[in-house]
């Protein structure tokens, strides 16, 4: 098989010369690596990864395929997918094709054969960088010059590129709760622990206001993951904020958030964010849980953090990262708003984090003793 050349060049002029796989074009974005030795469907389809090329650590991958089931959404959002080496054939009963043909048919780029230690050191010691993959004859610096001229994640807004057009319920006959959740960028697996956990999930999109929420008069709001830098979504912070609002002078009212979700909460609050240096993309980071000090093997995907000193009167963390101290989890004093930076639902402890959905449905218990099965 004849291989196309293709390089990567970072807006610092760093150049990484392989073969392009996949659909044959150009791609640019910010360049982040992922520690997880499998899941890279899962990785592709996260709609927190819009705006970034995701590069794998682990030199082999494609060897399982693609199949229908493991979808994180309806689309792949990664803007291009680095690795070491792409298997040529697969061995999956599940699987429906290939890597390769996924990326072509959703026509995102794909590089291999590239030193991914070598990357992966330049983007811990320098920090994540914006990159471009390109198969032109455009010199090294032209390219360097246009990886820079790329859109930054800083202050970007990225939630409205991968949130739902129209809302739509996900119904359950039996469900005992009815839960509003905000997408902004909500996984697949997200929405079926909500439904496992017992509720009637309401998608709305990431710019439905508080008013709408409380017209749904439901009994919990999710706030979903998503991608982008949290600050710059401010029309959801304003709402969230009003929705405590609502919690401090009318009703309880449930707000569980995870990822984006808690960054926003936070901000809500009064917090601040700011943005890692590589950001945490990987299914082996260590949480500790401050109330139990159980130790968590959690999912992580995020490039922005909340700054512990900024915590206002009021909300406290209850989870920390062990690998760096971030902040990975806050909770209200006093009303029933809690949040996690990492992803429960991924479960690489397999089941570590599970606990937090059946928190969320405690609480939804508590702040209506009288709910009627709907």
């Amino acid at each position: 098989m004849q291989q196309t050349r293709a390089r990567l060049v970072l807006e610092n002029g760093s150049v990484y010369r392989g073969t392009a796989y996949g659909h044959q074009g150009e791609a640019t974005g910010e360049v982040v690596f992922n520690t997880s030795l499998t899941g890279y469907q899962e990785i592709l389809t996260d709609p927190s990864y819009a705006g970034q090329m995701v590069m794998m650590t682990y030199p082999l991958i494609g060897n399982y395929g693609i199949n229908p089931a493991d979808n994180e959404s309806g689309r792949i959002w990664a803007s291009a997918f680095i690795v070491h080496e792409v298997s040529r054939i697969h061995s999956n009963f599940e699987a429906s094709q290939s890597l390769e043909s996924r990326l072509k048919d959703a026509g995102v780029m794909g590089l291999a054969g590239i030193d991914t230690r070598r990357l992966v050191r330049e983007i811990r010691e320098k920090g994540a960088m914006r990159g471009i993959i390109s198969l032109t004859d455009e010199t090294d610096e032209a390219l360097g010059e246009r990886a820079r001229q790329s859109p930054a994640m800083s202050g970007r807004d990225l939630v409205k590129t991968v949130t739902t057009s129209s809302n739509y319920t996900i119904e359950r006959a039996d469900g005992r709760y009815h839960v509003a959740a905000f997408d902004f960028g909500i996984k697949s697996n997200i929405l079926r622990m909500l439904h496992h956990a017992g509720c009637r999930v309401t998608v709305l999109k990431a710019t439905t206001t508080a008013d709408e929420v409380i017209a749904l008069n439901p009994d919990g709001v999710f706030l979903s993951n998503g991608p982008g830098d949290p600050a710059a979504v401010g029309y959801a912070i304003e709402t969230i904020n009003k929705l405590v609002a609502y919690n401090r002078t009318t009703r309880a009212l449930p707000i569980f958030g995870i990822c984006l979700g808690h960054q926003l909460l936070s901000l809500a609050f009064g917090a601040e964010t700011f943005k890692l240096k590589f950001g945490h993309h990987g299914g082996n980071h260590p949480v500790k849980n401050l109330t139990t000090s159980q130790i968590e093997i959690t999912s992580q995907n995020h490039g922005f953090a909340v700054v512990p000193e900024s915590l206002p009167e009021g909300l406290v963390m209850t989870h920390l990262n062990l690998y760096d101290n971030t902040v990975e989890g806050v909770k209200h004093k006093t009303l029933p708003c809690f949040s996690v930076q990492y992803h429960p639902e991924a479960a690489p402890g397999p089941h570590d984090s599970h606990y937090l959905f059946d928190e969320f449905t405690s609480l939804m218990d508590l702040t209506q003793p009288t709910l009627l099965k709907r």
